[in-house]
């Protein structure tokens, strides 16, 4: 029997739309965090917004300077390191598991994927952009049938889409990361998983080196 699922309360609610704001780069790192101002944007009390803030303090997004209150972390080049050298040796081995495991459904499903991701490229919405590749590589995690890495994956990716966002805003990556996915996908419908791991390997590769890049450009 499945539980009910409660509605979210007004600190994980502000704790989301914060970290949304943080990862779309609405705030830049090293900007402060005016309590009473987001509490009035968001028409909540402070007591939230505090709480939100402490669990982003928390989970390294925000931090406590003292005198200039709460800003913006930095985005750290040697986190984003270990977590790209993590993901191009977990996910093409995910790629493989997803060719034997992955549903009666999963051309279906990938195929309707790719068009909503190509949708997101076309709109220019960062978030949408962002959301729906998330969507893609949560969809071969889901598919290889292994908890311990789609868990692994998900508690690492608010800090991965965090420098998404910045690649995205910088680059041209998201048309060439949806070519990619395309590349992937193929590759894995056609039965061919030597290909379909390389591909994904090459395609995380190349967004650890563009991220690389881009975050070198900050202090």
């Amino acid at each position: 029997m499945d539980e009910i699922a409660l509605p979210k309360s007004l600190t994980e609610q502000t704790y989301d739309i914060l970290l949304d704001a943080i990862c779309a780069g609405e705030f830049d790192p090293g900007e402060r965090l005016n309590q009473d101002d987001i509490a009035g944007r968001l028409k909540v009390s402070r007591q939230p917004v505090n709480s939100a803030i402490s669990i982003l303090k928390a989970d390294g997004f925000v931090e406590d300077t003292g005198k200039r209150g709460v800003v913006v972390a930095q985005i750290s080049s040697d986190q984003f390191k270990s977590i790209y050298e993590f993901r191009s040796a977990v996910e093409p081995f995910a790629v493989r598991l997803a060719h034997d495991r992955k549903p009666s459904n999963a051309e279906a499903l990938s195929k309707e994927l790719l068009s909503r991701g190509w949708s997101a490229v076309k709109s220019g919405d960062l978030r949408l952009q962002i959301q729906t590749d998330f969507e893609f590589h949560a969809m071969i995690y889901d598919w290889s049938g292994n908890e311990t890495i789609a868990k692994a994956m998900r508690n690492n990716w608010h800090h991965i889409r965090r420098a998404m966002g910045v690649v995205v805003r910088q680059s041209i990556s998201a048309e060439t990361s949806w070519q990619e996915h395309q590349k992937i996908i193929d590759a894995l419908m056609s039965d061919d998983v030597g290909s379909a791991e390389n591909a994904m390997r090459r395609h995380i590769e190349k967004a650890q080196h563009e991220t690389a890049s881009i975050l070198s450009q900050f202090p």
